[in-house]
């Protein structure tokens, strides 16, 4: 069944008379914004959104709010050519909303800002099992880290422009320095580095130092940044050195690179069915056998410091 509303309060009754599987979402709507009607929707009724928007593409802080409050993906339309751009972008919106449909929501509960210093950072909660999309997850790992952890490379399939204010976020957030990914910019312990949108990242080493190439090039599995490049150039320079970590998200970016990892010698985790809101990227690499081990969100932050002790 398909639907259709004029303003939030429209579609308010009707998903009290009939639960949709998934609700696409502009951010600018009469009435009521769209952040604002994601939240309660997610608050009283679970249900897996993607946000398909024009302001998603100038405003990345608005974009990560949408992320932040349970959106399970987010499609950037033009504010010109948008009939050109529902044909040659068809594909993609019916990908992210098959993929919304199977995303697991019903425990979602928005990650709370955190201060610097509270416990949270050190170590989550034992019993804290939260059902997290790609940047909640990112941002559950992080926060759980101390200074002192092994220098992090991270892609998050984020348009151009949103990286940067995502990482800006995480950064205010977490004990280790989070910045979005200059060409040469070296990996140290305590920092993590974040691929910027409509880049490629990957690994590089010059004697005992890391540094990251940041490159242009064609999408790789629909992608650019793809998860795929910067697993495989860390297959090649770091090997057993490295450990690789596949995390909640759509499709099968990452899967090859992964095995590639595995087979250099790295270790490699996966996050378990249980805390992904999409289990798609740990799922295709377990299935083709890059995966050493699948944890559950809440145990990988403490998986990354025992690369101190190899």
């Amino acid at each position: 069944m398909l639907g259709a509303a004029q303003d939030p309060f429209a579609a308010a009754r009707i998903i009290q008379e009939q639960v949709p599987d998934v609700i696409t979402l502009d951010v600018e709507m009469p009435r009521m914004d769209g952040i604002t009607f994601l939240k309660k929707v997610m608050a009283e009724r679970p249900t897996p959104v993607v946000i398909c928007s024009t302001l998603a593409l100038s405003g990345a802080k608005t974009s990560i709010e949408a992320l932040a409050a349970g959106a399970v993906a987010i499609i950037t339309k033009p504010t010109l050519g948008l009939k050109q751009f529902l044909v040659n972008a068809s594909d993609d919106m019916v990908t992210a909303v098959k993929a919304a449909a199977k995303a697991n929501v019903k425990k979602y509960q928005p990650v709370a800002a955190r201060e610097k210093n509270t416990a949270d950072v050190i170590m989550p909660a034992a019993d804290k099992h939260t059902s997290t999309g790609g940047t909640q997850a990112l941002e559950v790992v992080l926060t759980s880290l101390p200074r002192v952890t092994p220098g992090i490379v991270i892609v998050q399939h984020m348009p151009e422009k949103f990286t940067a204010e995502f990482a800006n976020r995480l950064n205010s957030l977490c004990k280790i320095e989070v910045k979005e990914a200059q060409n040469n910019d070296r990996v140290i312990p305590g920092r993590a580095l974040i691929a910027p949108g409509g880049k490629h990242m990957l690994l590089r080493r010059t004697g005992a130092q890391y540094y990251v190439e940041v490159m242009d090039g064609p999408l790789v599995n629909r992608h650019r940044p793809s998860v795929d490049v910067l697993f495989r150039s860390v297959a090649k320079c770091a090997g057993a050195n490295a450990l690789g970590v596949i995390m909640t998200g759509m499709g099968d970016d990452g899967a090859a690179g992964l095995m590639e990892m595995r087979t250099a010698g790295a270790h490699t985790l996966a996050q378990d069915e249980e805390s992904c809101v999409v289990f798609g990227m740990p799922k295709e690499a377990i299935k083709r056998g890059g995966v050493e081990r699948v944890v559950p969100l809440t145990a990988i932050g403490r998986e990354i410091l025992g690369q101190l002790r190899l």
